[in-house]
């Protein structure tokens, strides 16, 4: 255990010099407002850096502070956060604001964790980068980073090897604590990547990294393997009738749950709607499911009482539908 403490401290600093000369420009990058790290962080969680940046500045010019977001109706929030996924983050945030608008935003790690929506990782993210606490937030890009420096065999899989990794950088953080937490996620993101070969050239790890002077970076992480997606038939309905266009809420259970969403089924019922005026196909991969989808313009033969029936105008403005949906919502002008 001292031996590898040692070596990651002594990989400390030049991770901090190339972190300095290397890293990204990001809008949430330069803060130390928790506020905004929380944000950015929650974004984050499942979701591509380049497909956060747009919405992180629009979200926190609708939203500037926790109490701006507190007030917002949950309908609101859902909209600012359209077509980003995984609402749950965004309800989740919106509970959260009310908490911190009472209390103000918690200054230790067992506060922020305390947050709905926050686990260990991100709660450690945020003390760490907006107080320079030695909080380790360990995801798969620190995961993957340091079993290479290691050559650590163990499944990242497994809670056990998290916590071992936790335990162990704990005891090197830095007095600049954000800065070590926000290079390791860097590495990981553009020279110590998941998929095809490490940029091993660029690191500046390289000459001390186990994996890579053993010539076997492509063994680690090493990983359980991943279960198949299920697939699911999917027919979905874009209903108009007079300018106006028929939405449903999802039960508030299982996937999308309680969002808007144009009529679906898992069989065709098309032809109970009315006539068929368009017809397109469309796939949208969630995380252990795959919708291929089949959908249908239709002109609705009536208003039927048990959908909601919006303009064009009222769908941009006020209800969020998912992205799953988005080839379908073309038809809607």
């Amino acid at each position: 255990m001292q031996n590898e403490i040692q070596g990651l401290k002594n990989a400390v600093p030049p991770l901090l010099q190339w972190y300095g000369v290397h890293k990204r420009q990001l809008p949430w990058r330069g803060t130390r407002d928790p506020y905004k790290i929380w944000v950015s962080e929650i974004m984050l969680q499942q979701t591509r850096v380049e497909a956060v940046k747009g919405y992180y500045v629009s979200f926190l010019e609708k939203f500037p502070t926790a109490e701006a977001l507190a007030r917002a109706s949950e309908e609101e929030v859902l909209k600012a956060w359209e077509g980003l996924g995984y609402y749950s983050r965004a309800r989740n945030l919106h509970k959260a604001a009310k908490i911190i608008a009472r209390q103000g935003f918690p200054r230790d790690f067992e506060g922020v964790r305390s947050l709905p929506g926050v686990g260990d990782y991100t709660a450690g993210a945020i003390c760490s980068i907006a107080y320079d606490l030695p909080c380790p937030a360990v995801d798969g890009n620190v995961l993957r980073v340091l079993t290479r420096l290691t050559a650590d065999g163990r499944n990242i899989d497994e809670n056990a090897t998290r916590v071992a990794i936790s335990r162990l950088l704990r005891e090197v953080y830095p007095k600049e604590a954000g800065e070590f937490c926000q290079s390791l996620m860097e590495l990981g993101a553009t020279v110590c990547v998941p998929n095809g070969e490490p940029m091993c050239t660029l690191c500046p790890w390289q000459t001390m990294c186990a994996a890579h002077l053993s010539g076997r970076e492509e063994e680690f992480p090493v990983r359980s393997e991943k279960r198949a997606r299920k697939t699911e038939r999917i027919f979905v309905y874009v209903l108009e009738r007079e300018g106006k266009f028929a939405l449903r809420k999802r039960e508030e259970r299982g996937l999308l749950s309680g969002l808007w969403e144009f009529p679906n089924a898992a069989e065709d019922e098309s032809a109970a709607y009315g006539t068929v005026l368009a017809e397109k196909t469309a796939k949208h991969i969630f995380t252990h499911v795959e919708w291929h989808m089949t959908g249908y313009l239709i002109e609705a033969k009536e208003f039927f009482p048990r959908f909601l029936w919006v303009t064009p105008e009222e769908m941009r403005k006020n209800y969020a539908l998912p992205s799953a949906f988005k080839a379908f919502k073309e038809w809607v002008k």
